[in-house]
């Protein structure tokens, strides 16, 4: 028997083994098949968000691993405050707010003018002093610059293709964690998971 043929036997008989054996493939399909999915998730995201801040979009002092775990939890439903704290300060929870916007991730809370919305886009562009218009609208002007965030980042389309990006990486987790939990129903399926967890590993 030529060494090639015998090493083909030995990865059959190993894989034979691994699709007969559950009690081995739980433990392992739970540690490779959910914490490396998130990790793997949350380097992908970053990696765009190095772009974004590259090409200089807009400027925060969050790192791009940083917008990343924002972008997850915000997708989890981890309100800002709750956000700032997995970021390890929370005092993060304006910075965290300011970039999210900017991103798109809007709240229905980031609508909730106390006033006509149309009244203070026509004040934006009237020529009048962010104080001026502040004092007008009965609000302060850094709650002002928040809702005009809002309103900006709406309209401004040159992010769009980076945050359509994220968006993808963030439906295909979605897409991966129900293919793995349909994957659970049969032994076969939990080993093709453990292997191909196995070979991002080593890549």
């Amino acid at each position: 028997m030529s060494e090639e043929v015998a090493k083909k036997e030995q990865l059959l008989q190993l894989f034979a083994n691994m699709t007969g054996n559950t009690k081995i493939v739980e433990p392992m399909k739970k540690i490779h098949g959910t914490l490396r999915d998130s990790d793997a998730v949350e380097r992908e995201i970053a990696l765009i968000m190095r772009e974004l801040l590259d090409q200089g979009f807009f400027k925060t002092k969050l790192k791009p691993i940083q917008l990343a775990k924002l972008v997850c939890a915000y997708y989890s439903g981890k309100n800002d405050t709750e956000i700032a704290r997995e970021l390890g300060d929370e005092k993060l929870s304006k910075t965290v707010a300011r970039a999210r916007v900017r991103m798109k991730l809007f709240r229905e809370l980031d609508f909730k003018m106390p006033f006509d919305r149309n009244q203070m886009e026509n004040l934006l562009v009237s020529g009048k002093t962010m104080k001026e218009i502040s004092e007008e609208l009965g609000i302060s002007p850094s709650t002002l610059r928040e809702y005009r965030h809002v309103l900006e980042a709406m309209v401004d389309q040159e992010m769009d293709q980076y945050l359509e990006r994220v968006r993808d990486v963030m439906e295909d987790r979605d897409l991966s964690e129900s293919m793995t939990s349909s994957a659970t129903k049969d032994a076969f399926g939990e080993s093709i998971d453990i292997t191909e967890a196995e070979l991002i590993d080593i890549t």
